[in-house]
């Protein structure tokens, strides 16, 4: 399976000699849950874009330190062809940023949430009945636990869409639109280490009770290999359907 990440940010320059870049981190990832799986990176945040939509199996946008209702070009050129991997039934898969640019592009809101910054590591709970629905979803679990770093939600979701997870904090944390996208809210990329050195970086971005409870939460068991298989299966079944 060729999977095609979107990249629409670089990590912060300062964490890249410990953490790598988005490509490092995504590798590293994908590698621990299915080495067969091949990764293609397009720098979609400089306007790079496959020549061809058949050039992977599937897609998936990743995290942005911008808005996805941020008025700029390559934003723009996103949700475009966010719309078109859509109408053409190829699977796709939104992480963070990601997560909202699908609910966006395919006719959601996402706005600045008022429960302020998410960050450190956060639970979420799988909608029970939606999940006894989907086989790729993992039957062992009934919660699941990822790093987060975001202030934007997805509000309203966009039509044909169902909630697969959330949280007070987060209620839309996992959605299917279709049966072609599937957003995360969460980084299953991001590891606790990097998350400690980011919210240490920014902290001034946070209020120091958010920023207190963020760093104690990083001890907590992270679902990270878990979501990374729950990505991988979406894809193939898709896949799988559209063979027949």
């Amino acid at each position: 399976m060729i999977l095609g990440i979107l990249l629409c940010d670089d990590v912060r320059e300062p964490l890249q000699t410990d953490h790598g870049n988005y490509p490092e981190m995504f590798t590293q990832l994908f590698e621990q849950v299915d080495t067969r799986v091949q990764l293609r990176f397009y720098r979609v945040i400089d306007g790079q874009y496959p020549e061809s939509l058949d050039e992977c199996d599937g897609y998936l946008i990743g995290g942005s330190r911008f808005s996805v209702y941020d008025n700029t070009r390559w934003i723009v050129t996103l949700t475009a062809f966010v719309q078109r991997l859509s109408q053409q039934h190829i699977p796709l898969v939104g992480i963070c940023f990601g997560h909202q640019m699908l609910a966006w592009a395919l006719g959601g809101d996402v706005t600045r949430s008022d429960k302020g910054w998410g960050i450190g590591v956060h639970q979420a709970t799988f909608n029970a009945h939606e999940a006894l629905q989907h086989s790729w979803l993992p039957e062992a679990l009934d919660k699941y636990a990822l790093v987060v770093s975001h202030q934007d939600q997805v509000l309203t979701l966009p039509p044909h869409a169902t909630i697969l997870a959330g949280s007070p904090f987060c209620p839309n944390a996992m959605m299917l639109v279709g049966d072609y996208c599937l957003g995360i809210q969460g980084h299953p990329e991001f590891t606790t280490h990097y998350s400690q050195d980011l919210i240490t970086l920014r902290r001034a971005l946070y209020p120091e009770k958010t920023a207190n409870n963020a760093l104690n939460s990083l001890l907590a068991h992270t679902h990270h290999l878990d979501i990374a298989q729950v990505i991988i299966s979406f894809i193939k079944s898709r896949l799988l359907r559209v063979q027949d």
